[in-house]
C-alpha cells in the first residue's frame, strides 16, 4: 500500500521526579541528603532514511509516544534518561505542524533529522539543594512534561526526471522498459494510482532516477482525477518528459492534450512550466504518429521526439536528451556517476 500523506500525534516522554532522601547507615551520624535527579524523558524524532519507500508504516498507529525518564534514587542515584523515539520516513517527506500548518522540516536527503517534540527534563533530586547554609533540605522538583504536537507528513517523491501527460500515455510502459520498475500496465485510463520509481542507466558510470506521474486530466489542479494528490510529486523533479499519444480513444487533439496539462502545471505551481522539459510523441508504431510529431514540433518550434516504448524506437535519443538536461540543471538529488551495482 502505498501512503504518501498521514496525521499522527507524537507525545515526547515526561521527565523523571527528583528523590528527597537522607543518608542514614550505621556509624554515619552525619549522613545529610541524598536524593538523585529523574532521568530526561524521551524525544520524538523524525529521520529520512534511504530504502524507505512510503509513509505506510507510519499510517496504521496515530499516537507516538516515547517513554517517560526514571525516577531518582537514594544514595544519589539519578534515574535513567528514556531513549528517543525515532519516526522513521522516505527522503523527501516534509513535515508540518497540523495544527498551525507551518512547515517544521523539509527532510530532503537521507540523514536529514528533525526533533518534533522535546523530552521533558528530569527533576533535582534533594542532594542539587544542599549548601552551606541549607544542610537538610526538603525541596525537590518534578520531572517537566515531554511536548505534544500533531503532526501532518508530506511525501514528495524525489526523482531527477517526471513522465507527465494523460492518462493511457505510455508512461509506466516507458518506465518499465528503461528501468526494472514494475508497474501495473493495462489498456483502460488509470492504470497508475500511485508513482512508480525506477533508475535508468545512462551508461557504464552514469543513471537518473525516473518517476511515473499518474496521468493527469484537466481540472487537475482543482482535485479533478487524481488531482493535486499527485500534482505534488512533479514538483521534486528537475526534469519533466511529456508523453503525448498521437491518437487517444477520446478523439481529442494531441497538441490540445499538451496544452492542457501545461496549463494544469501552471495553475498548481508555475515553476513547474519553468522546468527543463523533453516531449515525445509516443506508440511510433501508430500511423498518425509521425504526422503528430511534425505538427507538433511545428507549433512548438522545437524538437518532439517520436518514442516507442514496445518496439525501442527513439528510446535511446530520448535518455540522451535527458541526460542533457540533467547536467544542465542543478536540481538532480539522485542523479549519480557510480557503477551500476
Amino acid at each position: 500500500m502505498f501512503v504518501d500523506e498521514v496525521v499522527i500525534q507524537v507525545e515526547a516522554g515526561r521527565g523523571g521526579d527528583g528523590c528527597k532522601s537522607f543518608r542514614r547507615e550505621k556509624f554515619v551520624p552525619r549522613g545529610g541528603p541524598d536524593g538523585g535527579n529523574g532521568g530526561n524523558g524521551g524525544s520524538v524524532i523524525v529521520l529520512a532514511e534511504a530504502g524507505v519507500d512510503h509513509l505506510a508504516a507510519l499510517a496504521h498507529r496515530k499516537h507516538w509516544r516515547a517513554k517517560n525518564g526514571e525516577r531518582g534514587g537514594s544514595s544519589q542515584c539519578h534515574g535513567a534518561s528514556a531513549a528517543d523515539l525515532v519516526l522513521r520516513v522516505p527522503p523527501g517527506t516534509l513535515i508540518r505542524d497540523a495544527s498551525e500548518g507551518f512547515v517544521l522540516k523539509d527532510l530532503t536527503h537521507p540523514g536529514d533529522r528533525v526533533v518534533v517534540a522535546h523530552g521533558g527534563k528530569g527533576g533535582k533530586g534533594n542532594a542539587h539543594f544542599k549548601s552551606a547554609t541549607n544542610r537538610a533540605p526538603q525541596t525537590v522538583t518534578p520531572g517537566g512534561e515531554g511536548e505534544r504536537r500533531m503532526l501532518r507528513l508530506e511525501l514528495k517523491v524525489i526523482a531527477d526526471v517526471g513522465l507527465v501527460g494523460r492518462p493511457n500515455a505510455g508512461k509506466s510502459t516507458l518506465l518499465s522498459r528503461l528501468s526494472r520498475a514494475r508497474p501495473e500496465i493495462a489498456a483502460y485510463p488509470f492504470t497508475t494510482k500511485h508513482p512508480n520509481l525506477g533508475r535508468v542507466q545512462i551508461d557504464f558510470d552514469r543513471s537518473f532516477i525516473l518517476a511515473d506521474i499518474p496521468g493527469l486530466i484537466e481540472g487537475a489542479h482543482a482535485g479533478i482525477g487524481l488531482g493535486h494528490e499527485f500534482l505534488k510529486h512533479i514538483q521534486r523533479s528537475g526534469v519533466l518528459v511529456h508523453l503525448v499519444e498521437p491518437a487517444a480513444e477520446d478523439g481529442t487533439d494531441p497538441l490540445a492534450n499538451y496544452r492542457t496539462i501545461r496549463e494544469e502545471l501552471e495553475k498548481y505551481d508555475v515553476e513547474l512550466v519553468r522546468r527543463p522539459e523533453v516531449v515525445a510523441v509516443t506508440k511510433a508504431d501508430v500511423p498518425d504518429a509521425e504526422p503528430v510529431r511534425q505538427r507538433m514540433a511545428d507549433a512548438l518550434g522545437r524538437e518532439v521526439l517520436l518514442i516507442s516504448a514496445v518496439t525501442g524506437q527513439g528510446l535511446h535519443d530520448l535518455i540522451g536528451r535527458v541526460a542533457r538536461e540533467l547536467q544542465q540543471t542543478a536540481a538532480p538529488s539522485s542523479w549519480t556517476e557510480t557503477p551500476p551495482p
